[in-house]
């Protein structure tokens, strides 16, 4: 058994309760400015950067993820803030991790806004992320659910709304897609894939392989 102390910030990309059924770790509150310079001075083996704040109040920046780094902690990050900060510092340490994370290091998306998405007091979402619409309407169009053009209107309609009233009604309401179409679109989307809980799943079980 392990005694590595591990600290994990998380929040509504996968909740508490089915994190510690991957990995045991003192789970905390989505990250936000000089919560990593508080956990040095607690000399943990591992941060796991998952959720943190965009909007609400000030970010999590580079600098103290790298004095973390400087004092022998390995700081693994994914699927939310933490893809956006191992894009940004993987060649000074920090290790990526999932789709996400992949997505912004090459390069094929740049803006916080496509993960971003507000939530409750307890971290249920209440808006969709849009990297979730781009690939779960990508997977329609594939599935013949929607052509080419009509992807591309949803699309469109999902970068134009203001992250935290993104969400798939929304974006189908607003669109000009025929009422059968809409309909097969629905259906599809009860099985839609969450990018950023199959992400955080992985950094879970990567720092749990450190261990």
């Amino acid at each position: 058994m392990s005694n590595k102390k591990i600290i994990v910030f998380i929040g509504p990309s996968l909740s508490v309760e089915d994190s510690s059924k991957i990995l045991k770790a003192d789970y905390r509150d989505p990250v936000k400015r000089n919560d990593i310079l508080n956990a040095i001075s607690e000399n943990p083996d591992i941060i796991g950067i998952i959720d943190g704040v965009f909007h609400q109040s000030p970010a999590v920046s580079h600098k103290e993820i790298l004095k973390a780094i400087e004092h022998g902690i390995t700081v693994v990050g994914g699927s939310s803030m933490g893809a956006l900060r191992a894009a940004d510092l993987d060649d000074l340490g920090m290790k990526g991790v999932g789709y996400i994370y992949q997505q912004y290091a090459n390069g094929t998306i740049e803006s916080d806004d496509d993960v971003a998405l507000i939530f409750t007091e307890d971290y249920m979402p209440l808006s969709e992320p849009y990297i979730n619409i781009e690939y779960n309407f990508n997977h329609a169009e594939k599935e013949n659910i929607i052509s080419n053009n009509e992807k591309q209107a949803l699309l469109s309609i999902a970068k134009s709304l203001y992250y935290p009233k993104r969400n798939y009604p929304i974006i189908i309401e607003k669109s000009e897609l025929k009422s059968e179409t809409k309909n097969k679109l629905k259906e599809f989307l009860k099985t839609a894939i969450d990018l950023k809980k199959e992400d955080a799943i992985e950094v879970l079980k990567y720092i749990k392989s450190l261990v």
